[in-house]
């Protein structure tokens, strides 16, 4: 569907600059609140990206949020889950948040309306959410929005490498698949907020006496948490960890 922003070639031309176009290529299931949704274009092969690295995903029209003054809805974050330059495809993975089914999100709208052969925008890679080089080894500690970006950086990491981490989830059937067994942990219906949960299975996590590099993403909140424990509990230095807080209740626009 054509948008205010098509009829402006100025703008047109200046939004195909910023952004790459791709086809939605296929959708499946990864787990029951999880859906891989691919893109494949020819903009997409050779394109570099580093395993961590985000897209910014257009699911709404850019000017008409802009005057609405609403800009943040029209794009929203997701994690690259897997890309390959070869062949020219994208993968994120998005996952159903529980929310006001009588107020859905933009974010909701497009990934309900979207089908197979949509065309769709989205950001080149970016974000610095990345494994460090040279590191005695790597912890991992997030729930279910995090361990997409967790799939990707731990399918680069060699085989000889020490890889430590705990993962949340609400049941045990909505863990996603990851390269590298991880401590799980399910809450059930208590909230991903400020999860006490993961904190916790953070302190009983069995690590060496001496820090590696940490990566610590999800609820902003509970990302905090888990910084202070591993930097005020366990004395790390506060560059040894790398954090990405992608959401927290009732804040749009955190990226």
């Amino acid at each position: 569907m054509a948008t205010l922003i098509d009829s402006i070639p100025f703008l047109n031309t200046l939004r195909d600059s910023v952004f790459l176009t791709a086809t939605v290529s296929d959708i499946t299931n990864l787990t029951p609140t999880m859906r891989r949704i691919r893109f494949r274009d020819d903009r997409l092969k050779q394109l570099a990206w580093k395993p961590g690295q985000h897209v910014r995903l257009q699911v709404g029209g850019l000017l008409e949020s802009a005057l609405r003054w609403h800009p943040h809805d029209a794009l929203r974050t997701y994690s690259i889950y897997d890309a390959n330059p070869d062949l020219g495809t994208l993968d994120i993975v998005m996952l159903d948040h529980s929310g006001d089914p009588g107020r859905p999100t933009p974010a909701r709208l497009w990934s309900s309306g979207t089908a197979i052969g949509h065309r769709v925008q989205m950001t080149h890679p970016q974000g610095n959410f990345v494994l460090r080089d040279g590191v005695p080894y790597h912890l991992f500690a997030g729930e279910e929005t995090a361990s997409v970006a967790f799939a990707a950086m731990l399918r680069s990491i060699p085989d000889d490498a020490d890889v430590y981490g705990v993962v949340e989830a609400a049941t045990a059937a909505d863990h996603l698949e990851l390269d590298r067994p991880m401590n799980r942990v399910e809450r059930g219906d208590a909230s991903a907020e400020n999860s006490e949960l993961l904190a916790q299975a953070l302190r009983e996590l069995a690590l060496p006496d001496h820090p590696g590099a940490a990566y610590l993403a999800g609820e902003a909140r509970t990302v905090q948490t888990l910084r202070r424990i591993l930097v005020d509990e366990r004395g790390w230095d506060r560059r040894n960890v790398r954090t990405k807080p992608f959401w927290t209740p009732n804040r749009r626009g955190m990226e």
